[in-house]
């Protein structure tokens, strides 16, 4: 399958769907950290408008970001009615194969630590960690990244 099958960038009138994806996607997530989960609280017009935000259908999101070294998977977000679908390795083989259209060797992200069950998917998908920061008002970032061919 083409990752980039039935991907699309988000445009102007989109950023409701994208903030409603975000919200049900997190929201277990919620009592887990004992507060909203950064991408609860992004700026999906500001996305949007910089041309990061993705959507797969109405059930599933990505927002990249260009960086000098590397493409950044900021978000990778699925309804939870949608998830088990594949939807998100979708979303993050479509990242890789846009990181790589950009001149790429590296797709980096990063979670939270408490979210277990993400950095168990990301190693399976071959992401490594390569660092963790203390935030206050996250907790620990763990960062991980993907070298690509």
């Amino acid at each position: 399958m083409n990752p980039a099958e039935g991907v699309r960038r988000a445009r102007a009138g989109d950023e409701t769907l994208l903030r409603d994806i975000t919200r049900a996607a997190y929201a277990r997530w919620v009592a887990v950290m004992g507060r909203e989960p950064a991408p609860m609280r992004d700026d999906f017009a500001a996305r949007v408008a910089a041309g990061q935000a993705w959507l797969l259908g109405e059930d599933a999101l990505c927002v990249l970001e260009e960086k000098p070294d590397a493409l950044l998977l900021d978000n990778v977000a699925v309804r939870p009615g949608a998830q088990g679908r594949g939807l998100g390795r979708q979303l993050i083989a479509f990242a890789e194969q846009e990181a790589r259209a950009r001149g790429h060797r590296v797709l980096r992200l990063y979670t939270n630590a408490r979210m277990a069950s993400n950095l168990a998917l990301y190693e399976g998908l071959g992401f490594a960690e390569t660092r963790r920061e203390e935030h206050e008002e996250v907790g620990t970032r763990v960062w991980m990244e993907k070298p690509l061919p």
